[in-house]
């Protein structure tokens, strides 16, 4: 793939004669150590090292930026840093492409004013209407200094991840299979958001082309036999609530898949549904050149509920080992997949794992449990990050198989890691957290199997929602916490509430801000029902992404010291940030128009 790239601009004083050879070295060395801080810190979703390209040259004035230009122009740059250690011209050097996603570094000396230029270059790119982020370190540096303050490494990494993720998306397909489910509304793709925010395209599949992939027998099938096997030695089943239940004539008569023939349908549809998303050289092979093309995605959800779920298989097996870092192949790259075709909580998913190159964890944000709540109904108190409160994140049978927190990391603690990361002994550790409980028949009349867990670890966590405002348009929520482990019998009687066969993960927020001072608050304040939970407190990044796609945060809570956004933002008010990221957003508009 053409991999999107940061392009860095060393910007120098044009003038020869002394000043700019001087200079050179400096500006250059800059320039060096920004790319080796990038490239050896960031990855792209496959693990690769995310990949920086330096101008020819130095920029000195317009011909130089260019020459720059030009060059950018052809390696795929979606965002540029101009870094230097010295006054130069603001409006003859800036970066004046609409295209990219804009920052400078002016280098903290006293010698030499990069500090200067900084501030000039802000004031042109705010009056030319062009959002650029502003880095400057908090402590004073010698010249000879070739280090990168912890604080200045932060934002260069900050807005490098996030001008990656703009680019990552740019020009992908959002897959639609299926329509809208039960009524959603984020089910209900708004083609405006995904293509004038996004840059995306969105695709639509009716999930009869599923069915006939399976009757036409449109699947690699050498792959088909060796997943099928990995189910049957890994995908333990579980709890089945249907056991000695007796159903009306309605249900007994809808399932149509036999239940000795459910797991090979399941394992088909995935199959399927992945080769659709990403397409598949092997259908070539066999006959079928139009499906192995894929449709481009970088995401995708299925509808499943109703018109699916009545009288076939759901698919939780599909959505959850789509979402997950692994499957029958070994580790592997997820795939934000949303149930219930929840298309926004799909771009909540993806959002989060663009950050984090981690699984996301789709969830119901299901209820909201107050302290003497679970006292009165389990006789126990609420401890640790639990103390003020929890919140039961909970899906009906499909989420990663990450979430159950059975990978560990180097200190023997429960995690969500990177997929290039887990080990063998993750992965049997994660199948084995896991068990694949037969669908409840009243809910799901065709049958199917749910994933089945609970989160084992006490993690830093973020929970992510990207809701529509009918006036407004596009906002996020972003709120940090901590996934919580109850005792057993506690989690016993919560759980058992809802349905004892879902994936459950409990979480805590950090009561950090005015807006989000109770658990009850974030609960009453969730714009959805569907979630959103990635590993790590990364509000921060989601926060500056969200800002390159002119995307309002209307709900977090994060400490003000750590929200870069760019510098112009801060000419729409400084004392209200939440406000002034409506009005700035409002005012620049979508990232693609």
């Amino acid at each position: 793939m053409s991999y999107p790239k940061i392009g860095i601009r060393p910007t120098i004083d044009g003038r020869w004669g002394g000043v700019r050879e001087s200079l050179e070295d400096q500006t250059m060395g800059m320039a060096k150590r920004a790319k080796d801080l990038i490239e050896s810190e960031l990855r792209y979703p496959d693990g690769t090292p995310v990949q920086c390209v330096i101008s020819p040259c130095t920029i000195g004035g317009g011909g130089e930026a260019a020459k720059c230009e030009e060059f950018f122009s052809t390696q795929n740059v979606v965002g540029t840093l101009t870094v230097t250690p010295c006054w130069c011209y603001g409006t003859e050097t800036m970066d004046l492409n609409p295209n990219t996603i804009k920052a400078v570094w002016g280098f903290n000396g006293t010698e030499r004013p990069g500090a200067v230029y900084l501030a000039a270059v802000m004031a042109a790119y705010a009056q030319r209407g062009l959002p650029a982020f502003s880095i400057y370190g908090h402590e004073v540096q010698d010249k000879d200094d070739t280090s990168i303050t912890e604080d200045v490494k932060k934002k260069i990494l900050d807005f490098a991840r996030g001008a990656i993720a703009v680019g990552l998306m740019k020009n992908k397909s959002y897959v639609n299979l299926g329509s809208v489910s039960m009524g959603i509304a984020g089910s209900v793709v708004n083609v405006d958001f995904f293509q004038k925010y996004l840059g995306m395209r969105t695709e639509w599949v009716d999930m009869t082309e599923i069915l006939r992939r399976i009757e036409l027998e449109i699947y690699d099938h050498e792959e088909y036999e060796k997943a099928l096997k990995w189910v049957r030695e890994n995908c333990k089943e579980g709890y089945d609530t249907n056991a000695g239940k007796t159903f009306p004539e309605i249900i007994t008569k809808s399932r149509h898949i036999p239940d000795d023939k459910q797991w090979e349908f399941c394992v088909k549809h995935a199959l399927i549904v992945r080769d659709i998303l990403k397409g598949n050289p092997k259908l070539a092979e066999i006959g079928w050149h139009e499906e192995s093309l894929g449709r481009n995605a970088i995401a995708g959800g299925f509808q499943g509920q109703r018109m699916w779920t009545d009288w076939l298989p759901n698919a939780d097996f599909t959505e959850a080992i789509t979402a997950s870092g692994f499957d029958w192949n070994g580790k592997r790259e997820p795939i934000p997949f949303a149930t219930e075709n929840d298309t926004l909580n799909g771009v909540s998913m993806m959002l989060g794992w663009l950050v984090t190159n981690k699984a996301a964890i789709f969830s119901d944000v299901r209820t909201y449990w107050s302290p003497d709540a679970v006292e009165r109904v389990t006789g126990k108190k609420l401890t640790g990050n639990a103390a003020n409160g929890i919140m039961h994140l909970i899906n009906s049978g499909a989420s990663c198989l990450d979430g159950s927190a059975a990978a560990k990391n180097e200190k023997g603690e429960g995690c969500m890691k990177e997929w290039w990361n887990l080990t063998d002994e993750d992965i049997k550790a994660l199948t084995e957290a896991t068990d694949w409980c037969r669908a409840n028949y009243e809910y799901f009349r065709g049958g199917g199997f749910s994933s089945h867990f609970k989160t084992e670890a006490e993690m830093p966590v973020t929970m992510i929602r990207t809701n529509i405002i009918e006036g407004v348009g596009p906002t996020l929520q972003v709120i940090e916490g901590y996934t919580c482990v109850l005792d057993d019998d506690v989690h016993k009687v919560l759980d058992e509430r809802t349905d004892r066969s879902w994936p459950t993960t409990w979480f805590a927020p950090n009561l950090t801000t005015k807006s989000a001072d109770s658990v009850y608050n974030v609960m009453a304040k969730w714009g959805a029902n569907h979630g959103a939970t990635v590993h790590g407190h990364v509000g921060d990044r989601l926060i500056t992404l969200a800002s390159m796609l002119r995307i309002p945060v209307a709900f977090h809570n994060v400490t003000e010291d750590r929200i870069f956004r760019p510098h112009s933002f801060n000419g729409f008010g400084t004392t209200d940030l939440e406000s002034q990221d409506f009005r700035a957003c409002a005012y620049y508009g979508p990232l693609y128009r």
